[in-house]
C-alpha cells in the first residue's frame, strides 16, 4: 500500500505510460479521423472548414491529413516525436479554438471533449518526449 500511494515513479513505468500514451493517441486519431479524411479526400476539399481564411478549405484539408496521418504514425513509431506532437499539437489548437470557437468541453458536447482530450494528450506528448521505447529513445535523442 505505502508503493500505491508513493509519488515516485520507476524509469521503466515512465516510459512504459509513455509508450501507451504515444500509441494510443496516435492510433485513434490515424484510424478514426486521419484516414477517414484521406478516404474522404474528394469530397471533403470542398466543404472543410478554412479557420485561417487564408489557405481555403484544399489545403486546409491537406494540412489536416498531414497533421493526423503522417505525424500521428511518427508519433506511434517515436520517430521525430516532439516535431509530429507539436504539428498535432497546434492542429488540434486550431479545431479547439477557432473551428470549435474554444466552447468548454462540456457545453458543447461530444466533438470538442474529444478535440480536447487529443490536444491535452498531445501537449502531454510534446512536454514528456517519447520515452526510451522508442525510434529517438533507440537513436539515443
Amino acid at each position: 500500500m505505502k508503493k500505491f500511494l508513493s509519488t515516485a515513479y520507476s524509469e521503466t513505468a515512465f516510459n512504459i505510460a509513455a509508450l501507451v500514451l504515444r500509441l494510443t493517441f496516435g492510433l485513434l486519431i490515424c484510424i478514426y479521423h486521419g484516414f477517414d479524411k484521406l478516404k474522404n479526400f474528394g469530397k471533403l476539399q470542398y466543404i472543410f472548414p478554412d479557420p485561417i481564411a487564408v489557405l481555403g478549405h484544399r489545403w486546409s484539408l491537406v494540412l489536416v491529413i498531414f497533421a493526423e496521418v503522417f505525424c500521428a504514425l511518427l508519433l506511434v513509431l517515436g520517430l521525430f516525436t516532439r516535431f509530429a506532437a507539436l504539428v498535432l499539437v497546434i492542429s488540434m489548437g486550431v479545431a479547439l479554438f477557432l473551428v470549435h470557437r474554444g466552447h468548454v468541453p462540456v457545453n458543447n458536447g461530444i466533438v470538442s471533449e474529444q478535440v480536447f482530450l487529443y490536444f491535452a494528450a498531445f501537449v502531454a506528448i510534446l512536454m514528456v518526449g517519447p520515452g526510451r521505447i522508442s525510434v529517438d529513445g533507440a537513436m539515443g535523442k
